[in-house]
């Protein structure tokens, strides 16, 4: 790797152009420069400036906001347009551009330029890919890098498949090895102790390839959830493994230590392997390596061995990229009543961005010397989308409609066409990446390019809250949905502003109809909505999961880089279902593919543990009781009172209105717990009275109320109803989030006259990891969808992946 970096010569571009790289300190001794921005301040939406204030403005050493979001946007404008001052040219008109375009939310950095431009990390990549080598060494100095980039804001991307398997020779010793896997332990917990420049915890992407030998070890890592829970996994599908899929053959295992075969394995049962663990717990997805490194911009800077956390960025060893997203929401106009795609609008918003991205990869403060090199080699940037949902909702095309898919394929050909004669144009002005003489372009002849790669499409999950538009080219989240406000505790239904209007200016609006909708999620059974807007406006599991990947197709047709996107799959799916849309995505082009099936997170899986021993242990760590230790003596539960004081809490399950009714002893501890279900009758009825009372007899007998939660926390029944941190799975499920509220009220709770609270709270985080469960949002305790290839809250804007 060293003697590939000590290459890459920094002092000059190609053709002569000037070159940043080689002006010492440029841009530590440029002066300022006034801009006439507007004086206005900017309007955004009260969810916009709850996420800005929790995550991208300045704070002062006691935490209090000091920074307004026009000041925020003029901070990173100014900082952006600077970079013009080192080509000849005057950065007033360029940073009112990206002012202009990030005010009216036409286009959005990511999360680390909009948190750190102009500030003192300056560090403004979202993306990087770092090597591991076969030892010791290259190991633990790939943690200390990965600490280094997280403390700025990045996310980390690996490939764990240089290293030797499990049990193999190591010379230096005698030894054996300990594989891979391990070793991914040690970054776990390296990355569980930081977190990401105060915005974000850290995420990691762990690639291992198909053909490694303890590729069953590495797809089976994550079904203990408790392990490995800042690390999304993929495995590295090769085209011969394809091929021997196709073929019901077997395929080669390559010891990486010597490049010798050691093993054959059948490509069906491996990939039966994937679909279980993906089925059941979203882990792992799968990256197409051969297709990610077809085309790759300069060779002999590759090979492509992984991605960023969420998988759209396959990166080279030491390689970075900065995204930004266009906001297509923003980019449809209407005449005489049509609506249609403006794309005057989307090319001037192109070409800005491309500017504005370009200019990130001079104003950067890259945390490594490494990444330096070849990111400024490169010029890799990523442009990508987001609020395409809302822009099918403008053009009235349903998403899972070919219409759609259609309009997926034009818009994105457009942006990637524009976005490249934009990088032609600057390179003309500012020379091409230095590296284009060494690249595939240069060889085929063509015009030279500013950047190596343009466009890629990224998860948007805080951006796009911040940009009132739904996330990436995902579907719309929910039409209307109670988030929790995490500035004054209060809840608040809101409804998607597209929906809200349609339904006003149609007249079928109601504030009881936005909270029917709000516990459904789905418009798809509700007669009293229209049968057209009902198609209009589907949400992702309304959508059968084939069109979830032939929209991925499309865009991926015309994206330099990767897609990120989740294939939504409902509870009952099967896992003949994942392996079609796992072949259909292959079959359409696609470089990865991620998928999820609802609830599948809701329950611990158990540890597929090798011996009765471990098991004991996982028992132990999870705090569950080992019978055989326990003390034979028999437990006389505490006599009842006569009278006793209490509060009844209401909540609506699928089986009916659920009252969970919670008395207290003298010292004010929960003492016994009743449960009705309304006026049903029947088993539901009797069901939820004897989960009550055997709840009371564990109450009366000392048991900690928190392992009755733990233990009836995320039963799923067969009617799961509402959205969000009120989605409720079952009646028992009911009772644990009755009883979290009984135990965490909130300061304000007010109790109706009848004692009785319709308010549910948040998950309490020491009740439930949020991190190992990935349903609880660990900031505000909302539910975190997977959207993007990543696990997204909602609630308060926070993602796991940024």
């Amino acid at each position: 790797m060293t003697e590939l970096f000590d290459s890459l010569s920094l002092s000059s571009d190609v053709a002569g152009k000037p070159s940043r790289a080689n002006k010492k300190d440029k841009k530590e001794v440029k002066k300022d420069f006034v801009v006439s921005f507007p004086e206005e301040e900017v309007q955004c939406s009260e969810n916009s400036l709850r996420v800005m204030q929790t995550r991208y403005l300045k704070k002062d050493e006691e935490g209090k906001v000091i920074e307004s979001p026009r000041d925020l946007f003029r901070r990173v404008a100014k900082t952006m347009a600077r970079i013009d001052f080192d080509y000849g040219a005057s950065g007033e008109e360029s940073a009112k551009d990206f002012y202009r375009i990030m005010t009216d939310f036409e286009f959005m950095p990511n999360t680390p330029t909009l948190g750190n431009a102009g500030r003192n990390f300056g560090q403004l990549s979202a993306c990087f890919v770092l090597p591991i080598g076969d030892s010791i060494e290259d190991i633990f100095d790939c943690v200390k890098n990965t600490a280094i980039i997280h403390q700025t804001g990045g996310g980390t991307g690996f490939s764990f498949s240089r290293l030797r398997p499990k049990d193999d020779v190591v010379k230096s010793t005698m030894g054996r090895a300990s594989g891979p896997i391990s070793f991914m332990k040690v970054f776990d917990k390296a990355t569980e102790e930081i977190k990401q420049g105060g915005v974000r915890r850290g995420a990691n992407m762990a690639v291992l390839r198909v053909d490694h030998p303890d590729v069953l070890e590495f797809i089976n890592c994550k079904r203990d959830l408790s392990q490995m829970t800042n690390f999304n996994i993929s495995v590295g599908i090769t085209d011969e493994f394809m091929k021997a899929l196709d073929d019901n053959g077997e395929y080669e295992l390559i010891n990486p230590r010597n490049n010798e075969v050691s093993g054959k394995l059948k490509a069906k049962d491996v990939f039966q392997e994937i679909i279980d663990n993906a089925w059941q717990q979203g882990d792992p997805g799968i990256v197409f390596i051969d297709r990610m490194n077809r085309n790759l911009p300069v060779e002999e800077m590759g090979p492509i061995e992984s991605t960023n956390p969420c998988g759209e960025q396959p990166l080279e060893p030491f390689g970075s990229c900065n995204l930004g997203s266009l906001n297509l929401s923003k980019m449809v106009a209407e005449d005489n009543g049509h609506s249609h795609v403006d794309y005057d609008k989307l090319r001037k918003t192109v070409r800005i961005a491309v500017r504005f991205l370009d200019n990130v990869v001079d104003a950067n403060k890259y945390p490594l010397k490494e990444i330096e090199r070849v990111s400024t080699q490169l010029r890799r940037i990523g442009l990508g989308v987001m609020g395409f949902a809302d822009m099918l909702v403008k053009l009235n095309i349903p998403y899972n409609t070919s219409e759609a898919v259609r309009i997926a394929d034009e818009v994105m050909r457009f942006v990637q066409e524009e976005a490249w004669k934009m990088s032609r144009e600057l390179a003309s002005k500012r020379g091409p990446f230095p590296a284009w003489e060494r690249s595939i372009f240069a060889k085929r002849g063509e015009e030279p390019a500013r950047n190596a790669a343009i466009t890629t499409v990224a998860p948007t999950g805080q951006t796009s809250i911040i940009s009132g538009c739904s996330s990436g080219i995902e579907p719309l989240f929910a039409i209307s949905y109670v988030r929790e406000n995490v500035l004054d505790g209060k809840p608040m239904t809101e409804v998607n502003p597209l929906f809200e209007k349609i339904a006003k200016e149609r007249g079928f609006y109601s504030e009881q109809l936005m909270k029917k909708i709000a516990q459904k999620g789905s418009l798809q059974e509700m007669m009293e909505v229209p049968e057209d807007v009902r198609r209009a406006f589907v949400t992702s599991h309304d959508i059968a999961p084939e069109w979830h990947v032939k929209i991925q197709a499309a865009f991926q047709k015309h994206v330099d880089s990767g897609v990120s996107k989740t294939v939504n799959f409902s509870h009952d799916a099967t896992k003949e279902d994942v392996e079609k849309v796992y072949r259909l995505a292959y079959d359409l082009g696609c470089k990865g593919v991620t998928i999820y099936r609802d609830g599948c997170r809701d329950k611990q899986v158990l540890n597929i543990a090798g011996t009765k021993e471990l098991q004991k242990k996982n028992q132990k760590d999870r705090g569950e009781i080992e019978f055989e230790s326990l003390d034979r003596s028999i437990i006389i539960p505490k006599k009842r009172p006569q009278m006793m004081e209490g509060k009844t809490i209401e909540l609506e399950t699928g089986e009916g209105d659920l009252f969970v009714t919670i008395n207290q002893d003298e010292e004010g501890n929960p003492f016994e717990l009743f449960a009705t279900m309304g006026k049903s009758g029947g088993f539901s009825a009797a069901h939820t009275e004897a989960v009550g009372r055997l709840i009371s007899l564990c109450l009366r007998s000392g048991i900690e109320p928190n392992h009755i939660i733990k233990q009836l926390k995320g039963i799923r029944g067969d009617r799961p109803i509402g959205f969000g941190p009120n989605r409720v799975l079952s009646s028992p499920d009911g009772i644990a989030k009755a009883l979290e509220i009984y135990l965490r009220p909130p300061l304000d709770l007010e109790f109706d006259k009848d004692d009785s609270v319709k308010t549910p709270l948040v998950t309490d985080e020491d009740i439930v990891s949020p991190s190992k469960m990935y349903q609880v949002c660990c900031e505000c305790g909302g539910t975190m969808e997977q959207e993007g290839g990543c696990a997204v809250c909602h609630d308060c804007g926070y993602s796991e992946c940024g």
